[in-house]
């Protein structure tokens, strides 16, 4: 949800009386669902509330001083629906916080949920929360999230490594990795403990309130019960008119903002005692934020950079040493250090590559007179030996691929540099290719072909890929290698460019010879095929640099691909 306004106004006003509140297993759960000019889609949230049957006692809508008649829609509804009660806050409050705030201390059940007006609660959310929190005497219940992009309707899981499995936590320092779910809406909190600790929202314009309410609630140290059920919808409209905080990150204000918040957690933890759980925050700023924005650092105009790159160096020197200890060898930690030793923005692919998922170092690779790997000659303090005792199965190994559209046939080239002498131990034996379809996470063209070594920098592999065979949508390339010592590698591949290929960066033919022609740009291309007539085939590099695919089959996907650039020209 995105608010926008002046003055925050805490008072409620227009308030229905409070209905009589179910006794008993029935009616325990209240909702508080927040909007602001979501006329569209906040009586789905609404009703997503209300269908989740009896443990649902009372859905609060908080309506933030809507001007597009969402409080008359959310009245109307309230007219045939005694569980619903509408709140009206007078004056907006430019945020989310103030009007969860009045929804919070509206609520009359022992435990209170949250949702956003252009989100829902699936079938059955409510009981498999309650039920953990009621069998666990959880303070706490939480589960799993999914991003739901629309319209394509592709699903990506929230934080889903903490909820494979039923667990009971019995405090919050017991297992650290609570820190990055800083979601509150994929959560039931008993509604005493809330008010017992004053656990409340930062108010007004507070962006990322949730990442302080959070913290808040892990620094009281609840018991927290977590399934492995779905119990929230977080609907993705990258192409609304106006975008969710989370998606509109092309303003430093945002970045500013986010570290704001980020700060306010790590002191609240550390201010409680929390110290494994502070720890936990600013390790989750280096492996989270950081590396989200860096990837798409390259996509901002220099002042902006400049502006983000002072900011984030005069907020990563708050760190301490034993922030920057733990892992040092990790991706976030590197493109930290990379950033406190120069005052100027530099390497922006290279840390784009690093910040990817998995994380790809691509070359250079010098060392110092002395023999330790460095980030470069002239940043000889940034070292990268803790890569020289890093598993290889988490190095951040570097691919680059070249994809030859000529035909529905095209040739894929791979190149797999070494790293240090770090790879060539392990014995690089082969790299199964597979392309994974955005949309709906389908494997296709699955090819499994030899790494020949290719000099003393690396290996080669080519394959032939069946581009138009692939089927409609927006492929990407993921990449299994595997070693003659058993160990296996997932990563992408890095997209070479025509850029690339002038510094030199085109994968070597298998022989090992030097390559002397130019490596081709990611164009579009129209290939014939007997099913469909023609297949429009566009490779390009995804923000975090890795090779993807989109396929358009036939008339219509072309048509399609020729509507949606349109769409976004006018967008």
């Amino acid at each position: 949800m995105s608010t926008h306004g002046s003055t925050p106004e805490t008072e409620t006003a227009d308030a229905p009386a409070v209905p009589s509140v179910p006794s008993g297993p029935s009616g325990r759960v209240g909702v508080v669902v927040i909007g602001y000019d979501d006329a569209a889609h906040v009586a789905d949230a609404v009703r997503s509330a209300l269908a989740q049957g009896p443990s649902v006692g009372e859905v609060v809508a908080v309506d933030d001083c809507s001007t597009d008649g969402s409080a008359e829609l959310l009245d109307r509804l309230a007219e045939t629906e005694p569980r619903l009660r509408v709140v009206r806050r007078r004056i907006n409050s430019g945020g989310c916080g103030s009007p969860r705030n009045t929804g919070l201390d509206a609520v009359t059940t022992p435990y209170v949920m949250f949702l956003d007006s252009d989100d829902v609660l699936p079938p059955g959310a409510v009981n498999a929360l309650l039920t953990a929190a009621v069998e666990a005497r959880a303070e706490v219940a939480g589960g799993l999230c999914v991003r739901r992009e629309l319209p394509s309707g592709r699903e990506v899981p929230w934080q889903p490594a903490l909820y494979e499995a039923r667990a009971v936590v019995p405090r919050p320092a017991h297992r650290t990795r609570l820190v990055h779910d800083t979601l509150c809406v994929n959560k039931l909190y008993r509604t005493a403990f809330l008010r017992e600790h004053g656990i409340r929202f930062p108010e007004g314009r507070f962006r990322y309130e949730d990442f302080v309410f959070t913290a808040r609630v892990l620094a009281a140290a609840p018991r927290v019960a977590l399934v492995p059920d779905l119990v929230y919808v977080w609907h993705v409209r990258r192409a609304a008119e106006r975008l969710s905080i989370s998606l509109d990150r092309g303003d430093i204000t945002h970045w500013q903002a986010r570290t704001r918040a980020c700060r306010a957690a790590y002191e609240i933890l550390l201010g409680a005692g929390q110290k494994k759980l502070a720890r936990a925050a600013r390790a989750k700023f280096l492996d989270h934020e950081l590396r989200m924005y860096v990837r798409e650092l390259g996509l901002r105009d220099p002042r902006y950079r400049r502006a983000w790159w002072e900011h984030t160096r005069a907020y990563l020197a708050e760190f301490d040493a034993a922030d920057w200890s733990r892992g040092p060898g990790a991706p976030g930690r590197l493109i930290g250090r990379v950033l406190l030793a120069s005052p100027e923005p530099r390497d922006l692919s290279r840390l784009r590559d690093l910040a990817a998922r998995p994380a790809r170092l691509c070359p250079p690779y010098p060392r110092a007179a002395d023999g330790t790997p460095i980030w470069s000659a002239d940043l000889p303090q940034v070292t990268l030996e803790p890569l020289l005792t890093r598993p290889v199965r988490f190095l951040p190994v570097a691919v680059d691929a070249e994809l030859h559209l000529r035909a529905t046939a095209a040739p894929l080239r791979l190149r797999l540099h070494e790293l240090y002498g770090r790879l060539a131990p392990s014995g690089p034996a082969a790299v199964e290719v597979r392309w994974r379809r955005r949309e709906d996470g389908t494997v296709a063209g699955r090819r499994t072909t030899a790494l020949v070594p290719a000099g003393p920098g690396g290996w080669t592999a080519e394959t032939t890929v069946d581009a138009a065979g692939l089927g409609a949508g927006t492929w990407e390339l993921r990449l299994r290698l595997r070693f003659r010592d058993g160990t296996s590698r997932e990563t992408t591949a890095h997209a070479l460019t025509d850029a690339d290929a002038r510094r030199g960066r085109g994968p070597e033919p298998p022989s090992g010879r030097l390559r002397r022609r130019a490596v081709p740009g990611l164009r579009r291309h129209a290939v014939p095929s007997l099913r469909h007539g023609v297949v429009l085939l566009r490779p390009y590099a995804t923000n975090s640099g890795s090779l993807a695919l989109r396929v358009a089959p036939g008339a219509r996907g072309v048509t399609a691909v020729l509507r949606g650039r349109l769409r976004r020209l006018i967008h």
